[in-house]
């Protein structure tokens, strides 16, 4: 069993300049709950049946109380960078100031970051809505935009270029059709017309957040993180394949078409009416500002076939095997044909894989996790990367979906992401095989660079 990650030598992933890194989430490990605002994932994690454990992130891993402990395992893993994302009802008082204590522990992170040659990748919006912003209407009130607009203002003029990397959100379709248009991911709330609302809204507040990032900060990069979820037809007839347009369209191009070319993918015009976003004059114009850099978020793929009922877009099929632990399908050549795709069709920035991994069935036997499944993931997922950067796709960093096991949403505790394992009960923390394995390659990379 081979439990090493191998990339050839020559390889731009191999390159001294190429950023291997790990990703995490505030509401996902934070914990210290009783230090910030309420967030709607709060309120989710509290109405029944909506998180399969019936959990909570109230004390999650405890990373605001442990930060310098794991700060320490980023270190020995050996990462050039580590992305987290900063939790705006941590930092944002009611009365819209900045609450000291919460950015206080921001800037002692990114401190001791810094002081270990680790770059600090900051998301500023990773799901976690101050609940009560979402009382006043949520991503389906347009203020909502400005109070997003501040926050956003505010925590980059006050961390300003100690960061390298700001991302303004991570992944708008979850946070829009997960969370307001089937509600399995809070708010909860469901309707199509609540979906592209939604969307909208955040996609506007992204253009508006890229305008303050710049404000404040002059040397770091600012983008955005998008998921893609491939959409392949079911068969090679013709009403699949436009089924796999629409679905591509509707859950992929919906979210990015709009910071390249000003408008929605032409699916729009298969909306009712009543369906289609409240687009305002000059919305499109806010949304197009330059991307330094735009980050790819890639699991799955999946397939699609033509609906007998005319007011679907298409069918959604199950996912195919091999799966891991979620339920996804592994199908690594999808994460080549995207970006390819993607490389394109629009005139892209330096591209980043933010997030990739994989929930397996991890079992701690003898103090140790062998998860050779997860390695053998990351194997296929590396090498898929290395083709499309063989193809030209300017790629510049792979971050490693997770750090740590975490609070995985609507999963609760159950599925487990991490390079490194949690005991939740103790809080103690395990590298696993995959966390050894990816140590390797990146001392590999740099014994390379440095000969």
């Amino acid at each position: 069993m081979n439990l090493d990650l191998q990339l050839p030598s020559q390889s731009p992933l191999m390159s001294p300049s190429f950023i291997f890194g790990v990703a995490t989430s505030s509401f996902q490990i934070e914990g210290s709950a009783d230090q910030r605002l309420a967030s709607i994932w709060d309120a989710f994690c509290e109405t029944p049946g909506k998180v399969a454990d019936n959990s909570n992130g109230l004390v999650a891993c405890e990373h605001v109380k442990r930060f310098r402990e794991d700060v320490k395992l980023l270190v020995e893993l050996g990462v050039d960078a580590y992305r987290f994302s900063i939790s705006w009802p941590r930092v944002i008082t009611k009365n819209n100031e900045l609450n000291e204590s919460g950015i206080a522990f921001y800037e002692a992170l990114i401190a001791a970051l810094s002081a270990e040659g680790i770059s600090a990748f900051v998301t500023l919006y990773h799901w976690d809505l101050p609940q009560h912003l979402e009382d006043k209407g949520g991503w389906l009130n347009r203020q909502t935009v400005y109070e997003y607009e501040k926050y956003v203002d505010k925590v980059t003029a006050r961390l300003g270029d100690t960061v390298a990397s700001y991302a303004t959100f991570n992944e708008p379709y979850c946070s829009a059709y997960l969370g307001y248009e089937i509600g399995v991911h809070a708010p909860g709330k469901t309707g199509r017309l609540n979906g592209r609302t939604a969307a909208h809204h955040i996609l506007l507040a992204h253009g508006l957040g890229l305008k303050a990032i710049r404000k404040h900060a002059k040397k770091a990069k600012a983008g955005i993180v998008l998921n893609f979820t491939p959409c392949y037809p079911k068969t090679n007839g013709l009403s699949d394949i436009q089924a796999a347009n629409n679905a591509d369209d509707y859950i992929n191009q919906w979210y990015i078409k709009p910071l390249f070319d000003g408008c929605y993918p032409s699916v729009i015009d298969e909306l009712a009416e009543e369906y289609r976003p409240p687009i305002e004059q000059g919305d499109f114009d806010i949304m197009q500002q330059p991307l330094d850099f735009l980050g790819v978020n890639f699991y799955t793929r999946l397939t699609y076939s033509a609906a007998k009922d005319p007011s679907e877009l298409y069918v959604e099929h199950p996912h195919l095997s091999p799966k891991t632990d979620i339920g996804w399908e592994i199908y690594p050549k999808a994460l080549t044909e995207l970006l390819k795709t993607l490389h394109e069709r629009y005139p892209l920035p330096p591209v980043f894989i933010t997030e990739n991994g994989a929930a397996m069935n991890d079992k701690m036997v003898n103090g140790k996790v062998q998860d050779s499944d997860r390695i053998e993931y990351f194997q296929a997922h590396l090498q898929a990367l290395h083709e499309a950067a063989e193809s030209g796709v300017d790629i510049q960093g792979y971050f490693a979906w997770s750090l740590m096991d975490n609070f995985e949403w609507a999963e609760g505790y159950l599925k487990r992401f991490g390079l490194i394992y949690v005991d939740y009960a103790t809080q103690k923390r395990t590298f696993k095989a995959s966390a050894h394995a990816y140590k390797r390659l990146i001392a590999k990379r740099n014994l390379a660079s440095e000969a």
